[in-house]
């Protein structure tokens, strides 16, 4: 028996081979072809864990024998499946993946027709219930494996939301993760003039120095060192399927993703003509509303998660999201989030002004005061959300994702995890002083 646990909010994902096998992966790519009934082609990759490669084997023969072609796109980060169902026009597309996750953990992570995003709403849950049934798929004319080189055109496509001719020579500390990164950073340094210092650069599905996640700040101290180190004027750190960028400035100092998203934000509405909307994160909004209200742009709230925002960009014609998780959207990236556009933009960014990293992050860092995402592992987080909500209910409410509470001077969120058994809490005030006091208040009720 399959564990019906596996099926997350918007992936699958468990430890092989007790959660997830060949076995659990061939019922799932046959449950995909069930659910989503694709008219043609379906995209597969697979990320650089060491079971990835007999996984993929069982996706793709779980596919084939239900009669449906598989594109084998190769070893890729998540963002190129993306990249090549919305590119090349598939049915589809599956990655063998289990992201930020440490080495013992594998996944699947699926896509429609135009890359559009799949969640459990929206047909993850129905392909459990179809795995559970344990119906085989069996059609006598069986799909063939189709190879596809998507690295070239993936360049090609990232290098086109900038001028490549005016980005000046620099030096750069990238650390890809022991994942995927450096192979397309290595490709994109064809055609820019800058100087690479990489770190963990080789694929490895080992993850040998802990859990392939920037997001943690004891995973970035390495990266911060060595800007200093080198002198580097950037470093750069991606997740381990590399769908999420980190970066900092030249001193070594992390670029928080809150700030990022404004300055990105300000970048593409001021090569806008027209009034265009920008999705902020409701865990953090006040630097990206008003960044977006100075540039002559329209801001909205989406509920977080990747296949809500996609969602929401689509149905509102979203020029640009940012989450303070790292993940980037971009309207002409067909909807979707990107590891290396942000890196490329910034790169152009400090080309075309002659600023350092610092000075583009500087009036963030002075005026927005943060806590940083804080975490709690909680009984009943529906009981703690409602609690905080009676107990600030003075304060301006909103319930578009968990609770958030606005006054004047601070504000909060505290919303369940999509993936995890945590109660994620979200500070931001206008200074840091009170910022430390709120988050002392709100971790006394949440405990």
């Amino acid at each position: 028996m399959i564990n019906p646990s596996i099926f997350k909010a918007y992936d699958v994902r468990g430890i092989y081979p007790t959660d997830i096998d060949e076995d659990a992966v061939y019922k799932i790519a046959q449950a995909y072809v069930k659910v989503f009934k694709p008219k043609g082609a379906i995209a597969l990759g697979k990320d650089v864990r060491l079971s990835s490669p007999s996984l993929w084997q069982a996706a793709a023969k779980g596919i084939n024998d239900a009669g449906f072609d598989v594109i084998d796109i190769g070893t890729i980060s998540t963002d190129m499946l993306y990249f090549s169902v919305a590119k090349y026009g598939y049915s589809g597309g599956i990655t063998i993946s289990a992201s930020h996750n440490p080495g013992e953990y594998n996944g699947l992570k699926f896509v429609r027709e135009k890359a559009i995003a799949i969640s459990g709403d929206t047909g993850i849950m129905d392909m459990r219930d179809q795995v559970l049934k344990d119906e085989q798929i069996m059609e006598p004319e069986k799909g063939e494996i189709i190879k596809k080189e998507i690295l070239t055109d993936y360049v090609k496509h990232c290098l086109s939301f900038i001028d490549p001719k005016v980005i000046k020579p620099m030096k750069i500390v990238a650390n890809a993760n022991f994942g995927m990164a450096g192979v397309a950073v290595n490709k994109i340094l064809e055609f820019i003039p800058v100087e690479i210092v990489p770190l963990d650069f080789e694929p490895n599905g080992n993850f040998p120095k802990g859990r392939p996640d920037p997001m943690i700040p004891d995973r970035r101290k390495e990266t911060e060192e060595l800007v200093r180190a080198e002198k580097a004027d950037l470093g750069v750190a991606w997740d381990a399927d590399a769908d999420r960028i980190f970066l900092f400035d030249e001193n070594g100092e992390y670029v928080d993703n809150y700030f990022l998203s404004a300055i990105l934000a300000k970048f593409f509405l001021a090569k806008s003509q027209a009034k265009e909307k920008i999705i902020m994160d409701p865990r953090q909004y006040w630097a990206v509303k008003e960044t977006v209200a100075q540039a002559g742009g329209e801001s909205i709230m989406n509920k977080v998660g990747h296949a809500l925002i996609k969602d929401g960009m689509r149905k509102n014609n979203v020029l640009f999201a940012g989450e303070i998780t790292g993940h980037f959207y971009f309207r002409d990236n067909f909807f979707c989030d990107n590891g290396m556009i942000p890196l490329l933009i910034i790169l152009e960014m400090l080309s075309n002004s002659g600023q350092k990293m610092s000075d583009l992050a500087k009036n963030f860092r002075e005026k927005y005061f943060i806590s940083g995402e804080l975490n709690q592992t909680v009984a009943d987080p529906d009981e703690v959300i409602r609690q905080a909500q009676q107990k600030y209910q003075d304060g301006k409410v909103d319930l578009i994702d968990g609770v958030g509470v606005e006054y004047d001077d601070w504000r909060f969120n505290l919303r369940k995890s999509n993936t995890e058994p945590l109660i994620r809490l979200n500070v931001e005030a206008k200074s840091q002083t009170l910022v430390d006091k709120r988050v002392k208040e709100l971790l006394t009720l949440i405990k």
